[in-house]
């Protein structure tokens, strides 16, 4: 499900994906069968074209994957945490229009 320039990580891939990462990163927690993260997937794609080489856009599969959901407190989908230097700097969860991922992921830039 992850679109040109999202890359999908697992739990064993993680660690070193997104907490090593030197660009910032934005996750997004999602699951097949969950409607509103159908819904913001589009948004999350079109993110990682328009900030390419700036910031990392990457994808976890919560029902494949559950260790890295559970370590972050994630309970509601889509959920998506903006990682900078291995740590959470902010998180969105549920359904919001691009325009409000896209003022978060400028403030993670700044």
């Amino acid at each position: 499900m992850a679109g040109i320039g999202v890359l999908e990580v697992s739990d064993a891939t993680f660690d070193q994906e997104v907490l090593q990462s030197e660009q910032p990163v934005l996750v997004d927690f999602w699951a097949v069968w969950c409607g509103p993260c159908k819904a913001i997937a589009p948004i999350v794609d079109e993110l990682a074209t328009a900030y390419a080489g700036k910031l990392k856009v990457t994808k976890v599969n919560v029902d494949q994957n559950g260790a890295t959901p559970s370590r972050y407190g994630i309970r509601g989908i889509p959920a998506l945490l903006f990682f900078k230097g291995g740590k959470v700097a902010d998180q969105i969860v549920g359904y919001v229009p691009k325009d409000v991922i896209e003022a978060k992921v400028n403030q993670i830039l700044a």
